[in-house]
């Protein structure tokens, strides 16, 4: 890095307060609607007009979805003599100000899109070296939230392009912190760093950036738009692939949940409820897992001609106070067998949620034993399904759920049976598991009857005990194959050991969890790595690596250095 561009970034630095420093900035993710995944360019005043009054009378506004932010293609292909971005006067008669009042007045903030390179997706003007300039016209304009994007970045002062992402984007929060009006900044660097973006099939940049970007926004698109309401030549809709899309979205989301914190959400994207080829199942799971991720909810839909399923789902209020809960914690694997994917986390009053998605292709049954869930089972607890609003006491131990349709996701809210508010004891429960090649950490079973040790290995998630673990305040990790086994280190080598109070060995079976997601030995100071052939074993720690970088069941303390 040029030595003028690491003393710039460390002005930024000193001078920003970060947004998880801050979290009232944004202390639940924000809800609304953008008009992007449904409209595309296809944008203008009477569209937002229109959509502001219909989220009223549908009462959306009022379950809480207050955003309205346009997308691309708002602007005229030219800036101003003064150098100064305009709206399209043909798109936006009465002016973008008039637009903010007309929001305003409803109860609406107004959001806007631009781009950090110099010009946008679309082909407009993008802000780069035009930042204080456009901060300052969108803050005359009355606009409360910037959507920033990453197309068509200029490399310069001898900066990556990492570096440059970096420089622009900490430059923009920088600026934004010092405007009268606060500003709500929706990042989408990391989607240009993502798997799927680069073809190198390395994920190092992807991390690196997820890290910074907490430091200096509220929320980060961090993969793949999700897949748009195209129409054919014909006008017809184009059906196909978008639950997949949704699916792939899903699929990154929950390898990042070791950023999200109060003030920074991480964001899988819109939710998409008037796509033809969804059934309300699919539409009523994307808006759950959504939810349970403490994810942003922006529709991206007509919303004057949303049926009335489409608003119950997306109106639940039970679901949106998940969403919106005071902890803000992101829902974690628990198991992955290619048929059920089962997920928890915790809530600010002591709950337990449980979400369960069934990927399959038909009605099936699963039964949760009350362990997985980080629970104990002689303990009596009530379970609440916040899709139908009825509670029922869980029995013998296990969470059951029944004739669970394909592709739908049953949402449960678990609490005691006993004292009313009484918190839950919670143990973090779940999958350890690779986010690069997403393989689990397996502990052979029963293999302390025959020898005092066990190797572990890392191979493709069944759901089996095995791959279970049970995470304690103490850095000890504990296979749900037997609570006795602990997680240690073996010179360089991990295994499943007995538990030991002996200081020394005790300091083997201690585990320490970061956010750049290692899982690093207290006694060795080394880091768990998957190595050829499934092998878990214990080397130098790297800057996010591929084969370092773990994801764990969610309420595990997190390091914050890096």
């Amino acid at each position: 890095m040029a030595p003028i561009t690491t003393l710039l970034l460390s002005i930024f630095a000193a001078s920003v307060s970060a947004s998880i420093q801050n979290p009232s900035m944004s202390p639940a993710p924000p809800m609304g609607f953008n008009n992007w995944a449904r409209f595309m360019c296809n944008l203008n005043e009477t569209l937002f007009v229109k959509t502001a009054d219909a989220m009223v009378s549908k009462g959306l506004l009022a379950a809480g979805y207050n955003h309205i932010n346009l997308d691309d293609c708002w602007m005229l292909h030219n800036r101003s003599s003064k150098g100064e971005l305009q709206w399209d006067p043909t798109l936006f008669p009465h002016g973008l100000p008039w637009l903010a009042d007309y929001v305003h007045a409803k109860g609406f903030k107004l959001g806007i899109y631009e781009n950090a390179g110099n010009m946008t997706c679309g082909g407009y003007p993008g802000s780069q070296d035009h930042e204080e300039q456009d901060a300052a016209t969108f803050e005359s304009w009355g606009i409360d939230y910037l959507k920033l994007d990453g197309c068509n970045m200029d490399l310069q002062n001898g900066r990556s392009y990492y570096e440059e992402f970096k420089y622009r984007y900490s430059k923009w929060h920088s600026i934004l912190s010092t405007l009268k009006r606060p500003m709500t900044f929706s990042e989408s660097a990391p989607a240009y760093f993502s798997p799927n973006f680069h073809l190198d099939a390395n994920n190092t940049d992807w991390y690196r950036t997820m890290a910074w970007v907490r430091q200096t926004g509220e929320l980060a698109r961090h993969s793949d738009d999700i897949k748009v309401y195209s129409t054919l030549p014909n006008g017809t809709f184009e059906s196909g692939g978008h639950w997949d899309s949704m699916m792939n979205n899903y699929g990154m989301q929950v390898r990042l949940a070791r950023y999200q914190k109060c003030g920074f959400y991480n964001d899988p994207d819109f939710l998409i409820p008037d796509w033809l080829d969804l059934s309300l199942d699919e539409k009523r799971t994307h808006f759950a897992l959504w939810a349970g991720f403490s994810a942003p909810l922006i529709i991206s839909a007509y919303i004057p001609d949303l049926t009335d399923s489409e608003i119950e789902y997306l109106t639940n209020k039970d679901i949106i106070a998940v969403d919106q809960d005071a902890l803000c914690e992101q829902a974690t694997l628990v198991s992955q067998d290619g048929h059920f994917d089962v997920l928890t986390k915790n809530l600010a009053n002591g709950d337990r949620l449980v979400m369960v998605l069934n990927r399959g292709n038909q009605t099936n049954n699963t039964v949760i034993p009350l362990e997985r869930l980080g629970l104990d089972s002689g303990e009596r607890y009530k379970a609440k399904d916040l899709w139908s609003g009825s509670s029922t006491t869980i029995r013998r131990g296990v969470v059951e759920i029944s004739h669970l349709k394909s592709h739908a996701t049953a949402i449960l809210r678990i609490s005691g049976a006993g004292r009313k508010g009484e918190k839950l004891a919670v143990t973090p429960t779940g999958m350890i598991f690779n986010t690069f090649s997403l393989n689990c950490l397996a502990a052979s079973p029963a293999s302390h009857h025959r020898s005092p040790i066990s190797f572990v290995t890392f191979a493709a998630c069944n759901a089996a005990d095995a791959q279970i673990w049970r995470t304690l305040s103490n850095g000890r990790i504990l296979s749900l194959n037997d609570d006795g086994l602990c997680l240690a280190a073996k010179e360089e080598k991990v295994i499943v050991t007995a538990c030991s109070h002996d200081v020394t060995e005790a300091k083997r079976q201690q585990w320490s969890y970061g956010i750049n997601g290692n899982l690093v030995n207290k006694e060795k100071e080394l880091c768990l790595q998957e190595a050829e052939k499934g092998a878990a074993v214990l080397t130098k720690c790297g800057i996010e690596l591929d084969s370092q970088v773990f994801g764990l069941p969610g309420g595990v303390t997190v390091r914050e250095e890096l």
